[in-house]
């Protein structure tokens, strides 16, 4: 008996080694451009049972509404901002993220990059290679020791919490609300309050209207000349032209950030500054992050076909 498979909709770029585990069970349509996107809606619409996108890509309403078919939407991280879970709801479409899939590479970049802000790697690095020997630059603090406050403690930033409490850094956060098993870590009910505690300071928590600019020139003045900033999670959290002042006014240390406001374009304020570190949003890419999110995404489409409930539903 012949299995017809269902149409998938793929609207974020993926490597061949991957998009192969969605061409095994699905015909897949691939449109991770703007302009592929939208042909691809107008020509195949009709028969769209399944989209897969991510946080930063999304799905709007109108286009689950040129969607009939549509049964399944999926983040294929664990953002989700610019899905629109309200209009899916109210569709009857299932939703569900990749949550989980990408913690430790995230927490991982992380640390890297906490450790190349304030170890001034890339400096030290395009300094040896001028020909200039360690006694001629500035002596970098340690981390251990040291006081790190995470914004956002949900399973990323538990995880950021584990690797900095090896690293013998004291760690302190602010969430909505304390996180039980956090024992080791301190809790903060605001971010000022964080920020003025903190050495340096970690945002992980989620994008979205509630979460924009909520670092602001406040927070950075609280974190300090000697502190440094950490982004993760989304852009949109940090205010960057207030970033850029802090940082050309001498009022913050440094700043590593794997994501921006004006992705996929750098952040052109920041691009200045040797005390800036900058990766491409690549802090939960590594392969064996990409296959878990991909095997969670059929995975969570074999549960929905089968009745059963969903593995990482929002």
């Amino acid at each position: 008996m012949t299995t017809t498979k269902k149409t998938c909709l793929l609207l974020v770029a993926m490597a061949d080694e991957y998009k192969a585990l969605l061409h095994e069970r699905f015909e897949l349509i691939d449109a991770p451009t703007a302009a592929e996107r939208a042909a691809a809606i107008a020509a195949h619409g009709p028969r769209i049972e399944l989209v897969l996108t991510n946080g930063a890509t999304g799905l709007r309403a109108d286009e689950m509404d040129a969607l009939p078919q549509l049964k399944l939407a999926a983040a294929q991280g664990a953002g989700y901002e610019t899905l629109d879970i309200a209009a899916a709801k109210a569709r009857g479409i299932a939703v569900c993220n990749g949550a989980g899939t990408n913690d430790s590479c995230v927490a991982d970049h992380t640390l890297a990059l906490l450790l190349a802000s304030v170890r001034a790697l890339p400096q030290q690095e395009q300094a040896l290679r001028a020909g200039l020997w360690r006694d001629a630059l500035p002596i970098r603090p340690s981390v251990n020791g040291r006081r790190l406050g995470i914004l956002g403690m949900g399973t990323i930033g538990r995880k950021i919490a584990n690797r900095a409490l090896a690293f013998e850094m004291q760690v302190g956060y602010h969430n909505r609300r304390p996180r039980a098993d956090a024992p080791d870590c301190r809790y903060f009910d605001g971010l000022m309050a964080l920020a003025t505690w903190a050495d340096f300071l970690v945002v992980a928590a989620p994008g979205g209207a509630d979460t924009k600019h909520i670092v602001n020139a406040e927070v950075l003045a609280a974190l300090g000349p000697q502190g440094h900033l950490v982004n993760i999670a989304r852009g949109s959290l940090v205010d960057t032209a207030a970033l850029a002042a802090a940082l050309a006014a001498g009022r913050l240390g440094g700043a590593a950030l794997d994501v921006y406001e004006t992705e996929p374009k750098p952040p052109e304020a920041l691009l200045g500054f040797p005390n800036v570190v900058l990766t491409p949003h690549i802090a939960g890419w590594s392969p064996e992050a990409i296959r878990a999110t991909v095997e969670l995404f059929i995975a969570n489409v074999e549960a929905w076909s089968d009745g059963k409930p969903l593995l990482t539903p929002l």
